[in-house]
């Protein structure tokens, strides 16, 4: 249990649980030791949440199911030794084709990006494989993509035609390990591959994986037509591999940014049933913007899963949340009359987008706007003046995978 967790805990139902079977003075013991651990981990924070960030303050990562990052990346046990062996193998490709083990840690990031490094046989679109590659669009066939080994191989060399271009078809060496990914990949998520480098990092090094290994940045491919790579970077084309481009918008039409939001009146839908009350969640939610500690870096959605007494959200981005797991007819896309303790989202450019909890007069709970890891109740025109970021609307607070 991290500290975040701990502090979920102490505020959580499970406080009245200890009273009972520790007794009042063992059990107020316990929850100041609880309060202890959080406030510790927020001020020393974790590895691999200080340096995911690609841009300073903006949330990132929710991390698996929305429990948090940590230096797992969110990931279980079983995942991280898929992770681990998936590694190996996107390695073994990098150096039989004689590549550096800088191009290893721009594969393993991007696949973190893509699939969580995990050969899954779905995605958006025909999207499949650790790399999230389009068989519509000359990556391979849907059995050669789910193919590690080969996915790995297209994402370094390209097609022996040059097209659809892999990494070394481009003068990456001279582009900081984001962009070089996004070469490749030209997903609608640009800047969502350089928050995954601490996580590949961690991996790499638990698989045995040199990334200081030397090499040729552009070696010959037998059989490849036209080896040198474009000098300008090379053309990007609209329907290449990668994530593509996502419908975050709902119906499209963002109401105008910095326009003021003012309180609705919409109650919640019968099955919207939380542990906490939308009162509790939000006097919550102002009780931990009040005690100003930073134990919610990147952690967005978890943090508004929890408010409403949850242990975690069971979405990994926020973005996610609004556009595939909230129903429908609960999106109210680009109001900007959300009833207070309603759940409002937007774009940020980042894969995990943001939420947060709308506390009424204008104003909401959120995570990393004032202070990195802190809550602060601000007005909810600041994510989009501060960030640039695209609202998106409101929702109820529904978890139908919350835990």
């Amino acid at each position: 249990m991290d500290g975040r967790e701990a502090l979920a805990l102490a505020a959580g139902g499970a406080r009245r649980a200890l009273m009972v079977k520790l007794g009042v003075p063992v059990a107020a013991l316990f929850m100041a030791f609880l309060i202890l651990l959080g406030m510790f981990a927020g001020i020393g924070g974790k590895g691999a949440s200080a340096a995911a960030c690609g841009k300073p303050g903006q949330p990132a990562d929710d991390g698996a199911n929305g429990r948090g990052g940590d230096e797992m990346g969110g990931a279980g046990k079983e995942l991280r030794k898929r992770q681990v062996e998936n590694a190996k193998i996107i390695d073994q490709v990098a150096k039989d084709g004689k590549l550096p083990g800088r191009a290893t840690l721009i594969a393993l990031m991007t696949a973190l990006a893509e699939s969580e490094l995990d050969n899954i046989n779905k995605g958006d679109r025909d999207s499949l494989g650790l790399f999230q590659q389009q068989w519509s669009t000359g990556w391979g066939t849907k059995e050669q993509i789910m193919d590690p080994k080969y996915a790995a191989h297209m994402f370094f060399f390209g097609g022996d035609s040059g097209d659809p271009p892999g990494l070394t078809d481009y003068r990456w060496e001279g582009m900081s390990f984001n962009d070089a990914a996004q070469k490749v990949q030209r997903s609608g998520f640009p800047d969502a591959y350089g928050p995954k480098e601490t996580q590949a990092r961690s991996i790499a090094k638990e698989a045995g994986i040199d990334l200081e290994r030397a090499g040729d940045n552009h070696p010959d491919q037998p059989g490849k037509s036209g080896n040198k790579p474009a000098q300008d970077g090379g053309s990007q084309k609209p329907d290449g591999g990668g994530s593509g481009n996502c419908n975050t918008t709902g119906n499209g039409t963002p109401a105008k940014p910095g326009e003021p939001f003012h309180d609705g009146a919409s109650g919640w839908p019968a099955k919207v049933v939380n542990r906490r009350s939308t009162a509790d969640a939000i006097a919550w939610a102002k009780a931990e913007a009040a005690s100003h500690r930073a134990n919610w870096y990147q952690q967005c959605l978890a943090f508004t899963s929890i408010a409403y007494g949850w242990n975690y959200s069971g979405t990994d981005f926020a973005i996610d949340h609004y556009t595939q797991i909230m129903p429908k007819d609960m999106r109210h896309d680009g109001d900007r009359n959300p009833p207070p303790g309603a759940l409002m989202f937007w774009d940020t450019g980042h894969r995990a987008g943001h939420v947060a909890i709308y506390v009424g007069d204008g104003n909401i709970a959120s995570n990393d706007i004032e202070g990195k890891g802190e809550i602060a109740i601000v007005p909810a025109t600041a994510i989009e003046t501060k960030w640039g970021a695209k609202y998106l609307g409101w929702s109820p607070p529904y978890y139908p995978n919350a835990g």
